[in-house]
């Protein structure tokens, strides 16, 4: 791991220090959802869109983000989101525009890392969902540092 991936590794832990503190006083997953976005999107200078996409009624529904305006709702089937659902695991996407069946919510948005979000039973809920305006902005330590706080959402 080079000097930058740990650096970004060192911050990824600070973050979910701060979230674990938080999260030890609240319970409720939206909250954390709520929570988690705004210090990701305010911590991490290469996000364009932080956010959580929850699985509601068999579909994806926008749940707490940072950023522009986003899609409410995703089409079923298609897109990062929906491609990290029915794998379940982590998408990391350097360039959405080469992505097939990427659903374009804001043009300004350039690559796209999504992580699961499983509640206490091990069931994906949600996606952890992060867009930056710079193509292959991220990471394996994005990758790790996203899903260890995806992990949060229902911990304890």
């Amino acid at each position: 791991m080079g000097s930058s991936e740990e650096s970004l590794a060192a911050r990824y832990e600070r973050i979910a220090a701060q979230l674990s503190e938080l999260f030890a006083e609240e319970r409720d997953p939206l909250a954390r959802m709520a929570s988690a976005a705004a210090l990701l999107h305010h911590k991490m200078p290469h996000f364009f869109w932080t956010g959580f996409y929850r699985l509601v009624d068999g579909g994806l529904l926008v749940g707490p983000y940072q950023g522009p305006l986003a899609c409410m709702h995703l089409e079923r089937n298609r897109g990062v989101c929906w491609e990290c659902v029915s794998r379940g695991e982590a998408v990391l996407v350097p360039d959405v525009h080469a992505y097939p069946g990427h659903i374009p919510c804001d043009e300004r948005s350039q690559s796209e890392v999504v992580v699961p979000v499983r509640d206490s039973s091990g069931a994906i809920v949600a996606v952890l969902d992060v867009d930056s305006a710079e193509l292959d902005a991220f990471s394996a330590a994005d990758v790790a540092g996203l899903a260890a706080i995806a992990e949060l959402i229902y911990s304890g």
